[in-house]
């Protein structure tokens, strides 16, 4: 039996981090960013181009299901509404799956720490900063099991993901 990790959280929150320490972790797994899907120049939101990176995440996931090779199939990307993670989930074959539908939380202290952190290197522009903060409360209505990354190392969230 699979396990298919969907893990959602607003930007800053650690999913790539999580997800990238948890592909380790996991036997015989593969990881699948849904911005690596989408990663263009210039980043045009519309819908066209909305749809296509549901097009193309859906591909790449049923073809990670369908791979005798892989156990754990490990996503992630914002995914600050349920139509977006229905969307995704009614696409997928997951007759033979486990799907652990997950939302990384923080506070808002914490969260705007990691975000000024990643400014100063570059990483990030500061328009993100209070984009995300924003989108915090939009986790808390969301089907999917919370896990909160304030205060604590990857490895703990980590094994928190793996207990469940």
């Amino acid at each position: 039996m699979k396990t298919l990790y969907i893990i959602g959280g607003t930007m800053g929150v650690g999913k790539t981090t999580v997800c990238q320490q948890l592909k380790k972790d996991l036997p015989h797994s593969v990881f699948l960013d849904g911005d690596w899907c989408w990663d263009a120049s210039p980043f045009q939101v519309n819908e066209e181009t909305k749809t296509m990176v549901i097009d193309n995440i859906c591909y790449m996931l049923n073809n990670f299901l369908h791979c005798s090779a892989y156990e754990n199939i490990i996503f992630c990307w914002v995914m600050h509404k349920q139509s977006s993670i229905d969307s995704i989930i009614e696409r997928l074959d997951v007759r033979n799956c486990i799907v652990r539908n997950i939302s990384l939380i923080t506070d808002e202290d914490s969260l705007r720490k990691r975000l000024i952190s990643d400014v100063a290197k570059g990483k990030r522009m500061v328009d993100v900063i209070e984009k995300s903060i924003e989108r915090i409360p939009m986790y808390d209505v969301l089907d999917t099991i919370k896990i909160d990354t304030s205060k604590k190392s990857v490895h703990m969230i980590v094994d928190e993901i793996k207990k469940l």
